[in-house]
């Protein structure tokens, strides 16, 4: 790839103003067809910022050796889960997807080797929650991989390298969830909004802290931080979204909580905006 390729690249997303930048707390599957209070904080989230030329997502359920975006112009609707009702798996979300945008991406990201991948799609993680947001699926979307080989701090520090694109109209969003045991789920109090264990109390209450104070080295050293946040993150997929959310924020920039809710004893749908 030359220079003017490049140049060619930069100009098909011009420069506007600064794009706010999501983590959302995606939850169950579920949420895609459901209409509660958590698809409805989706829909408010979009409606309070500029719609976006397109969007990029790191998603939980993505997670792969070595980092990849998607780059093929149709990315097809993947239905990454089972034991859930035939309408879940009938939804198709037909958001384009953008070569071009995977390929500034790729450049951003160097010396990071980052491979443009014709083969995944849209995951349940990105499409449960943006169909809500963005229901025409008339922007384009693109999905960056996280790399299950490398530390939270990689992943902070690689975020950080994306941050051109805000300035370029394109929306990024982390889905995943901040609390997700699923071993540990009160199946009687899946549905009760503010159902949480004790370990899944403290461990929100601790990680809005974090966030709301900017602490975001304690957010990054979670494995430092104590037994409840083991309980809370027995595995990173769904947590690192959250990681690269942060990674984008300047320190002049807002940072507010929303669908702050614990359900199911061991899962949190707290979401995050930054900007």
């Amino acid at each position: 790839m030359n220079l003017n390729d490049l140049q060619n690249i930069s100009n098909s997303f011009g420069n506007t103003q600064r794009m706010p930048v999501l983590f959302l707390g995606h939850g169950s599957p579920m949420n895609a067809i459901e209409e509660n209070q958590f698809v409805q904080g989706f829909r408010k989230a979009a409606q309070e910022i500029p719609k976006p030329n397109a969007i990029l997502c790191i998603s939980a359920h993505w997670y792969t050796q070595g980092t990849f975006v998607t780059a093929m112009d149709m990315p097809r609707t993947i239905h990454d889960f089972g034991g859930f009702p035939k309408a879940l798996f009938d939804v198709q979300y037909p958001a384009p997807g953008s070569p071009e945008l995977a390929k500034e991406t790729v450049e951003l990201l160097a010396p990071a080797l980052v491979e443009e991948d014709h083969n995944w799609g849209l995951d349940h993680g990105a499409w449960s929650v943006i169909k809500h947001m963005y229901p025409e699926a008339d922007i384009p979307v693109i999905q960056l991989s996280i790399d299950y080989t490398k530390p939270p701090q990689y992943h902070f520090d690689l975020a950080k390298r994306l941050n051109k694109l805000r300035e370029k109209g394109i929306l990024i969003i982390g889905s995943g969830n901040i609390v997700h045991n699923l071993r540990l789920i009160d199946w009687k109090n899946i549905d009760t909004v503010g159902a949480g264990w004790d370990w899944a109390v403290e461990a929100r209450e601790k990680t809005n802290n974090w966030l709301l104070d900017g602490n975001f080295q304690h957010l990054i050293d979670y494995q430092k931080q104590g037994t409840f946040l083991q309980y809370a993150i027995p595995t990173p997929d769904h947590y690192l979204p959250l990681i690269y959310t942060l990674g984008l924020k300047d320190q002049v920039e807002n940072l507010s909580l929303f669908n702050d809710e614990l359900i199911g004893g061991s899962l949190s749908m707290t979401s995050v905006r930054i900007g």
